[in-house]
Order: structure tokens, then C-alpha cells, then sequence
């Protein structure tokens, strides 16, 4: 029987003391096709670092970090930036190019990191958009969008190349009904999901009936519940 390959693992993963995530002992992290993980912690910059590292942006000391059974330190960074491709991320606050407009910063990913065309994403994007609550892709600048816009924004950019590796940061529970809805779904096909949350939302967090839940602080992850 062949054996089940991990979306996301971290075995002793060790990064400086100094960087963002400030950890003074190794992470270890393993999820299944099908899991979500809820990781919540104090520190903003140290969750969004943790999200860095999933997506093999974190230079290791020790360890490896395995995406799709791929240890990002291993890979041709070309061939990471296709594997990018198949990670969607909402990030704590709106992330794009202000010198680009709202709908190049949305499929600029896909652009980047897969070989799809523009007018073929342009039509998934439209498609997503009326998903969350839009009459289309939003137009003009990010920064001249009103935040529930902007956030619609982020949303449609994660979930543009039916990720394999979704990681969610705090403001994500928003519009609750369409992401509940398309986070059930990059589980159904064998992807996995990481919340990554502030402590005070803890509540809000039980909506994605996690598997994992675990604290991330300066001593490495912790879990501090069973699964669901």
C-alpha cells in the first residue's frame, strides 16, 4: 500500500534566534491530506514568519521543511516558485504592489509562479468574486479599496489556484459562509489548511472543526488541544 504523503511537514526545523520567528528550540509539524491546523500565538510577526516558513521563504539551521514531499531546501528555485503556486495565502493585513493595479496584484501569483493564462485566470477570478460577494474583480488601486473589499480581495488572490496549502492569517474568518465553504473544499481534494490566529479569537477558530491545535511561542509549537 502506497504510502500517504504529508501536504505540509516540519521535522526539527531550527532557524536563527534572531530572525522574526525568535525560537529557541526546533518545529515539528505534520499534516495530512484533509487537516487543518489552528496555530495560535501572541505575536503577529512571529505567526506571519511561521507562514514564511511553510512556504520555504525561511533560511533553516537545522531540519527541513517538506511541501508535497519536497524539502524546499533541496529544490531549484524554479521549481519552488511552482510549488508557490499551489499555496494560497490571506495575509493579516492587505499585501500587494502599490504600483500595480487591484486586479494585476490579485492574479500576479498565478502569473508568476504557474504558466496559466491571464484571460483564463481573469475568468476564475470573476467567478471567485461573485463567490464573496462581488460584482467582479475589484478595479483600481488596493490601497483606494475599502478594507471588506480589499479582503474579498485577498480571498479570491488564495484561492485563485485551488491551493493545496492554504494558510490563513487573522482577518480570514470574514465572509464566513463562502470561506467556510471553499476551505471544506481544498480538504475534500486532499489539501490541507493552517489558521493562524491571536489567542482572542480562539472562539472563532472552532468554525474550521481543526484536526490540529497547537501555541505558537519562542520555545517551538505546543499543542494545547485534541483533534476534532
Amino acid at each position: 500500500m502506497r504510502a500517504v504523503v504529508p501536504v505540509l511537514e516540519l521535522s526539527m526545523a531550527e532557524t536563527d534566534p534572531a530572525s522574526a520567528l525568535g525560537l529557541s528550540a526546533p518545529l515539528s509539524l505534520r499534516l495530512l491530506p484533509g487537516e487543518c491546523a489552528v496555530i495560535e500565538g501572541a505575536d503577529t510577526a512571529q505567526l506571519e514568519a511561521f507562514a514564511d516558513l511553510c512556504s520555504g521563504l525561511v533560511r533553516l539551521r537545522a531540519g527541513q521543511v517538506r511541501f508535497l514531499g519536497h524539502d524546499w531546501a533541496a529544490v531549484p528555485d524554479e521549481y519552488a516558485a511552482a510549488l508557490r503556486g499551489r499555496i494560497g495565502r490571506v495575509f493579516a493585513t492587505v499585501a500587494g504592489l502599490p504600483f500595480l493595479d487591484a486586479e494585476t496584484n490579485l492574479l500576479l501569483p498565478q502569473l508568476h509562479h504557474t504558466r496559466r493564462l491571464r484571460n483564463e485566470l481573469r475568468a476564475r477570478a470573476t467567478a471567485l468574486a461573485y463567490e464573496f460577494g462581488l460584482p467582479g474583480i475589484p478595479q483600481g488601486r488596493l490601497a483606494d479599496l475599502g478594507p471588506d473589499d480589499a479582503l474579498r480581495g485577498m480571498l479570491i488572490r488564495a484561492f485563485l489556484g485551488e491551493p493545496m496549502l492554504l494558510l490563513l492569517e487573522e482577518p480570514a474568518i470574514g465572509f464566513r459562509a463562502a470561506l467556510l465553504n471553499r476551505v471544506a473544499g481544498v480538504r475534500d481534494r486532499g489539501g490541507a489548511v493552517i489558521w493562524l490566529i491571536r489567542s482572542r479569537m480562539t472562539r472563532d477558530a472552532d468554525t474550521f472543526a481543526a484536526t490540529q491545535w497547537a501555541r505558537l511561542t519562542d520555545r517551538g509549537l505546543t499543542a494545547v488541544r485534541s483533534a476534532a
